[in-house]
C-alpha cells in the first residue's frame, strides 16, 4: 500500500470466495484507523477475505498485518 496515514478515507470490504469470483461487501467506509479496527473484531475465516481500498491502492487486510 502507498503512503497513508491513519484518517485515509478507505472501504473496508470483504471478498467472498463464490463462484464466478465471489462478490465485494462493503464494510464499512471511513477513517483507515476504524476500517482497522472494525477488521479486527471479524473471525479469522472473514479476515483472510478482506481488503483496504485507498484512493489509489487495494491490499488485503492479513497482508498489512504482516508488514
Amino acid at each position: 500500500m502507498r503512503t497513508t496515514y491513519e484518517d485515509a478515507s478507505v472501504r473496508l470490504y470483504h471478498l467472498d470466495g463464490g463462484a464466478e469470483g465471489g462478490a465485494a461487501n462493503t464494510l464499512f467506509y471511513g477513517p483507515l484507523s476504524e476500517a482497522m479496527r472494525i477488521a479486527s473484531l471479524q473471525s479469522e475465516d472473514v479476515q483472510d477475505g478482506l481488503f483496504i481500498a485507498t484512493d489509489n491502492d487495494v491490499v488485503a487486510y492479513v497482508d498489512l498485518l504482516e508488514s
